[in-house]
């Protein structure tokens, strides 16, 4: 990661009550794939894209009686980007390792299966994708993993 990288931040609060909102607010958060910096601040790299999603996750928070408003930054310091950088890899990282033993305990698995199983897999690595800002090195592997399986599942038809 060389340079500075702009973030698009959001700094946001939820009522308690209705818990819904809140819950909504998070699992939209989770799908982005942001870096939780502190309580009711997140960042990503900013994009026209993530800096869009961001605004809209913004007013529906508006809507739902909270607080919540966008900014767009630089840390202040290399050391905090890499720091933040690397967080948001780690965390995708986890699931392309997921994506990588499901595709392994898939390859012995019986034909339909398998072909479920690739079916999801595919899904999931262009979900996770969506939220890979950092690609760690698991996102080849997992690629990979799943083109395997893929070549299993044709083999056998």
């Amino acid at each position: 990661m060389a340079g500075h990288v702009e973030w698009v931040l959001l700094a946001y609060r939820v009522p308690r009550e209705p818990s819904t909102p809140r819950i909504t607010v998070w699992r939209k958060l989770k799908r982005l794939g942001v870096a939780q910096v502190v309580d009711g601040l997140v960042a990503l790299p900013l994009d026209a894209r993530t800096k869009e999603h961001l605004e809209w996750l913004g007013d529906e928070i508006l809507e739902a009686g909270g607080e919540a408003t966008v900014w767009t930054a630089r840390l202040g310091s290399v050391r905090q980007e890499r720091d933040l950088a690397t967080r948001m890899a780690a965390a995708v990282a986890a699931e392309y390792q997921a994506v990588i033993d499901a595709a392994a305990e898939a390859a012995t698995a019986p034909t339909a299966v398998r072909r479920r199983t690739l079916a999801r897999l595919r899904r999931e690595l262009r979900r996770i994708g969506q939220r890979d800002y950092f690609p760690p090195p698991e996102r080849e592997t997992a690629r990979a993993a799943v083109d395997a399986l893929a070549l299993a599942v044709e083999v056998v038809t």
